[in-house]
């Protein structure tokens, strides 16, 4: 499933999703089930200490050519350098801001980087390997 069967130069039009990091299973990379302590792998079963959970990008687009929409999902570290930082290091910053800032609610953080994903990718040309 990792062959690129042809490239589509598209423009993104709107991003479908406000969650770009997922906890994801290290043998199947299925989104992983947490709890405070542990966590589990519906798929494969894997388990292990939430702690340990390792992360990766999921980031939903809408996207136009000259012909046609298409909804499409990036995923994986090929969005590390769009980032600037692997989805683990990235969790990680948002987990530290939302402790330090002490608010109890993570929307004033999360809204801040729907805005920032928003602004680095609507309206800008892409080649999409599909």
């Amino acid at each position: 499933m990792n062959s690129v069967q042809g490239l589509l130069a598209a423009s993104v039009i709107s991003i479908q999703n406000s969650c770009f990091v997922y906890p994801a299973c290290q043998n199947c990379f299925s989104r992983l089930i947490l709890d405070s302590r542990r966590f589990s792998c519906l798929k494969c079963g894997c388990t292990g200490e939430a702690k340990d959970a390792s992360y990766r990008y999921r980031l939903s687009l809408k996207i136009a050519d000259t012909n046609d929409l298409f909804d499409i999902t990036v995923f994986g570290s090929c969005l590390d350098p769009f980032f600037g930082v692997t989805a683990e290091n990235l969790q990680r910053y948002i987990q530290d801001f939302n402790q330090l800032s002490g608010e109890t609610s993570t929307e004033s953080s999360a809204r801040a980087l729907v805005q920032a994903v928003e602004t680095c990718f609507i309206g800008k040309r892409f080649i999409f390997g599909v």
